[in-house]
């Protein structure tokens, strides 16, 4: 997919808010963006603006940011790009999952069309990222993900885990410590409002199962897709 010459910030920007819809947002607030960015919500302001005289967002007081169709096809075609570099960098330099993030968001807004592409024939044309996460194709479709956030699924649903936020390297380090990662075997055994708690049964690939108390935050990160068990 060809990009308009855009800038970083906003090549950031339809990314950010394309984003949160895919994981079931309805769009994001001024507030949301200056969180996720670092920056201040006057300086969000300003190019939230721009953006929309762009036509790349529409943004309403009070009611928050969506994209227009051009702004969807540049955020599909930087998810594209952010996830395909992921790829790369751990199956062809040895990169582990929780490094990639911060070298794929400087990476993709400056290698050329030519470079993905070769890059995506050479990884046999991928359909998820070392995190799970779909990546969309040249013509700008997204491969389906069945899964299911797992902070949703009630006490007794299981499945193995397709899919984990890349937001944050340290959560990822921590699944690591806990031996969760892509494929492993979940099970809800309770969950723990008042402590924002989920308690899940984990198999390891020997078939044993031990129990881990996983944070709210780490429940919100991680998706399980069904499975036969």
């Amino acid at each position: 997919m060809r990009l308009p010459s855009l800038s970083v910030m906003a090549e950031d920007y339809v990314k950010l808010v394309w984003k949160s819809t895919e994981r079931g947002g309805q769009g994001l607030a001024t507030r949301d963006i200056a969180a996720a960015l670092g920056v201040s919500a006057s300086t969000v302001s300003g190019n939230l603006r721009k953006l929309d005289r762009d036509g790349l967002i529409e943004h309403t007081p009070y009611y928050g940011v969506v994209l227009t169709p051009l702004g969807q096809q540049v955020a599909v075609a930087m998810v594209r790009r952010h996830r395909l570099i992921e790829t790369f960098l751990v199956q062809r330099l040895g990169y582990s999952w929780d490094e990639v993030h911060t070298e794929a968001e400087a990476l993709e807004h400056t290698v050329s069309e030519t470079f993905l592409d070769r890059v995506d024939a050479d990884l046999g044309h991928p359909t998820h990222d070392p995190h799970g996460d779909p990546i969309p194709a040249a013509d700008g479709t997204v491969p389906a993900s069945p899964g299911t956030l797992l902070a949703a699924i009630e006490p007794g649903g299981c499945g193995v885990v397709d899919r984990v936020s890349d937001d944050d390297p340290a959560l990822l380090r921590y699944f690591d410590e806990l031996g969760v990662g892509l494929g492993t075997h979940l099970r809800v055994e309770r969950v723990r409002d008042y402590a924002g708690v989920v308690a899940v049964a984990r198999r390891d690939p020997a078939g044993e199962e031990s129990l881990v108390d996983l944070p709210a935050a780490a429940a919100a990160a991680i998706w399980l897709a069904p499975d036969d068990d």
